[in-house]
């Protein structure tokens, strides 16, 4: 959050006040040892107990000279620490601490951030993203550089970065190097062109989808790095013509990935090496009587070939098994797929 750039630092402040008090002290002790013709130590010793107001008494008898330098020196004295103490009320109140406080626990919240999801732009689509991820239960960080926008994610309770997601340093301040996936959705290709290219190149592993509103510019997203290339209009469209021409599938599909209340969802679970699934058919894992998920689809990663399986279809290590069910069936089969957690998806 930008600091007032008018208001002196605090190392300002202090200097001239530090630099005030030494000579105070300095004219004290050069008085006494002027006026009195004391040591050093005692003309040191006499300054401090006159400007710390204690209350000692005088080590040695003063002069009418010395007395009444020692009132100046008071005046002095209790000049300097009330205007320091101004000057540091004065600073506090002006520095508005609030937000300093706040922005340092904002940073430290991002800082422990991993495995989350990066979200560049909180417009209308921006907002719908967010709101998905949220919904099943991912951390979700907002990168915008618009005011309003940005005071709208954070009053909706998400962590916002203010600044332009085209910038290395702005990513990076997001995280996105121990983020697992960026969804940039931004009205403009060029900007999302960046952004892909900037996070491909600060986290290659990371799983990254880009909207694109000229159809052209599908095939420079991918070569730039995203791992999918999403038009909300083509999506709007051809949604609109399901509805139009299925509109049963389409009741049934907008009831379980809206807030409907059936809580069905489609996952994708990957099987591992040691699972008991793999090497095996489907009718052998009787995955649906076991855990109560219903099986969709196979991807065979190595091809990039997705099945309809059958009973006859043999799992092998390192498929992605699309299914449907609530989230304890979901749980039992990533259990059986020896999944720690895999990535859940509305259907």
């Amino acid at each position: 959050m930008p600091m007032n750039s008018d208001l002196p630092p605090i190392r300002r402040r202090l200097l001239p006040l530090l630099s005030l008090v030494f000579v105070v002290i300095a004219v004290g002790v050069a008085g006494y040892m002027i006026i009195e013709q004391w040591s050093f130590l005692d003309a040191l010793y006499m300054t401090t107990i006159t400007l710390t107001t204690v209350g000692f008494g005088e080590i040695w008898p003063l002069s009418e000279a010395g007395r009444l330098f020692t009132i100046i020196l008071i005046i002095l004295g209790v000049g300097t620490i009330v205007y320091g103490l101004t000057s540091s009320a004065e600073y506090i109140l002006a520095a508005d601490l609030g937000p300093r406080l706040r922005n340092r626990r904002w940073r430290g919240m991002v800082s422990k951030l991993e495995d989350h999801v990066i979200v560049c732009g909180f417009g209308r689509v921006g907002r719908s993203a967010v709101t998905a991820l949220t919904d099943t239960g991912e951390s979700v960080l907002v990168v915008e550089r618009d005011e309003e926008k940005s005071s709208l994610a954070r009053s909706n309770g998400y962590l916002v970065v203010i600044g332009d997601a085209t910038k290395d340093e702005t990513l990076r301040l997001a995280g996105v190097e121990r983020a697992k996936g960026l969804i940039t959705c931004l009205g403009n290709d060029a900007q999302n062109l960046f952004i892909v290219l900037s996070a491909r190149t600060l986290n290659p592993t990371m799983n990254i989808v880009a909207r694109n509103v000229d159809a052209e510019n599908e095939r420079k997203l991918m070569r730039a790095g995203a791992d999918r290339v999403i038009s909300p209009y083509s999506l709007g469209g051809r949604y609109m013509a399901n509805v139009l021409t299925r509109p049963r599938v389409t009741e049934f599909l907008g009831s379980v990935t809206l807030d409907s209340g059936l809580e069905l969802w489609l996952e994708e679970v990957v099987i591992a090496e040691n699972s008991e699934l793999a090497g095996k058919t489907v009718g052998e894992t009787n995955v649906r009587h076991k855990t109560g998920a219903s099986l969709v689809g196979v991807l065979r990663q190595a091809s990039g070939d997705m099945i309809s399986p059958d009973k006859s279809t043999l799992l092998r290590a390192e498929d992605v098994l699309i299914v449907l069910g609530t989230r304890d069936q979901l749980a039992r089969l990533a259990d059986l797929a020896d999944q720690g957690k895999a990535n859940t998806l509305p259907a």
